[in-house]
């Protein structure tokens, strides 16, 4: 069995266990912590990117330490 298999299985068990109604519900839920978690991990991959950038010198800074 294939992932889409065993995926459409899972849906249908949730289906008739927890009825349309519920599982609408469920599905919103789970669709609101997979958005949020996606924010989280874009906002952690950019800081991460922007704290392993190394400091810009400025060049007045570059200027002062040649003798």
């Amino acid at each position: 069995m294939g992932f889409g298999t065993e995926l459409l299985i899972a849906l249908l068990l949730g289906f008739l266990i927890l009825g349309p109604r519920r599982m609408h519900i469920m599905l919103g839920q789970v669709a609101r912590v997979k958005a949020d978690f996606d924010k989280m991990t874009r906002s952690l991959k950019s800081q991460l990117a922007t704290e392993s950038d190394p400091p810009a010198t400025s060049p007045r800074a570059a200027t002062r330490e040649l003798p």
